[in-house]
C-alpha cells in the first residue's frame, strides 16, 4: 500500500496536471480530486462556458480512466444511461436476449447537464451511485471500480431545469461551484486555446484504486468523529441547540450521509498534508461543500435569498471542539 508521503506526491502530480488545462476554478478542481480520491461522486454546478465539462475530461486523461459522457435532455430515457436488453437472432436462426451495456459501464462518468434531464431519467443513476451496481431485467451487474459520476448542472433558476431529488443530491460527496472568470483568468483562457496544452497521465486505475484504500484506512479520533457529528447536527432544526437562523430559515438538515462525508472528505485533506489522521481542521476546510447540497432551505430562507453555505458558516462558529 502506498505511504502518505507518495499519496500526497501522486496527488500534487495530478493536480499540477490538470492545472495546465483549468484556469483557476481551486476550489472545483481541488473538489473534484478530493472526490475521485474516495471513489465518490460529485456535483459541479455553475454557467455553461465556465468549464465544467473539460475539467472531468481533464481528470480521465490525467488518471488515465475509461470514461463516458451522457448529454442529458429532457427526452433521455433510463435505458439510455443503465443499458437495456435487446432481442437478436443467432446464425443458427435462434432468438436470444443480450444485454446491450449504457455508458454507465465505465469508470468516470460525465453526466453533463443532469438538471436536464426528467426526474425519471435522473433516478437511473441512484443506484449506480450507491451500490456501485445496475439492476435491469431482475440481473444486478457490478461496476467497475472505482466508478465515480462527476454530473455538471446548471443553476436551477435556469431556463429548462428539473431540480435534482433530495435522495440524489445526498449520493453526491461534494457539490462545488463554478464561479465567472477575472480578467486575468480570462485572458490565460484565450491564450490557452490558442495554443491548448495536453495533460500527462500521472497514474491509472491500479494505483487510483491503492489511493482511495489509503483514505478509507486513515485512523478517525473518537473525538474529531464526535466533532463532525455536532456540526451536522447543528444544521437540523429539530435540535433544540441548533442556532436561531438554522431553526428559521431550514426545512430539513442533512442525513447521517453528511456526517460520513465530512469524515472522508477530511481523511483526504489529511493524506495531502502527509498526515495518517484526521484532524479538526479537516472537518473544517470539507464543510461547505460537504452539507451545502444537504441543506433544505425553508420558504423564508428562499425568500429572504439565504445561502446555504451562510448557514453552514453560522454552525461552524456554533459547535466547539470541545464535546459538552
Amino acid at each position: 500500500m502506498l505511504d502518505p508521503a507518495e499519496f500526497a506526491e501522486l496527488a500534487a502530480g495530478i493536480r499540477g496536471q490538470v492545472g495546465k488545462v483549468i484556469v483557476g476554478q481551486e476550489e472545483a478542481v481541488d473538489g473534484v480530486l478530493l472526490c475521485l480520491l474516495t471513489g465518490r461522486h460529485a456535483l459541479l454546478e455553475g454557467l455553461p462556458g465556465l468549464g465544467k465539462t473539460s475539467l472531468v475530461r481533464a481528470f480521465a486523461a490525467v488518471l488515465g480512466l475509461p470514461s463516458r459522457r451522457i448529454q442529458c435532455t429532457p427526452d433521455l430515457m433510463p435505458a439510455d444511461i443503465t443499458g437495456t436488453n435487446v432481442l437478436s437472432r443467432t446464425p443458427g436462426g435462434q432468438t436470444s436476449v443480450t444485454f446491450q451495456p449504457g455508458p454507465v459501464f465505465t469508470s468516470l462518468l460525465l453526466a453533463d447537464e443532469l438538471n436536464r434531464a426528467t426526474p425519471k431519467t435522473q433516478s437511473a443513476l441512484l443506484e449506480a451511485m450507491q451500490e456501485a451496481t445496475v439492476t435491469t431485467g431482475g440481473v444486478t451487474r457490478e461496476l467497475p471500480r472505482p466508478f465515480c459520476v462527476l454530473a455538471t448542472q446548471n443553476p436551477i433558476k435556469a431556463h429548462g431545469t428539473f431540480p435534482l431529488p433530495e435522495a440524489q443530491l445526498d449520493r453526491f460527496l461534494l457539490k462545488l461551484h463554478f464561479t465567472a472568470p477575472g480578467c486575468d483568468e480570462l485572458r490565460d483562457i484565450v491564450l490557452r486555446g490558442a495554443d491548448p496544452a495536453e495533460p500527462a497521465q500521472v497514474t491509472g486505475q491500479d494505483t487510483l484504486n491503492e489511493m482511495i484504500s489509503l483514505v478509507h484506512a486513515v485512523p478517525m479520533a473518537p473525538h474529531v468523529v464526535d466533532y463532525a457529528s455536532r456540526l451536522v447536527l447543528a444544521l437540523d432544526p429539530r435540535q433544540p441547540g441548533a442556532p436561531q437562523r438554522v431553526r428559521r430559515f431550514i426545512r430539513f438538515g442533512p442525513s447521517p450521509r453528511g456526517a460520513v462525508a465530512l469524515c472522508l472528505a477530511g481523511r483526504v485533506k489529511a493524506l495531502l498534508e502527509d498526515r495518517l489522521s484526521l484532524a479538526f481542521r479537516d472537518i473544517r476546510a470539507v464543510a461547505a461543500p460537504a452539507l451545502r447540497h444537504r441543506v433544505l432551505l425553508s420558504l423564508e430562507g428562499q425568500r429572504e435569498g439565504v445561502t446555504a453555505d451562510s448557514l453552514v458558516e453560522e454552525a461552524l462558529a456554533s459547535v466547539s471542539e470541545k464535546a459538552t
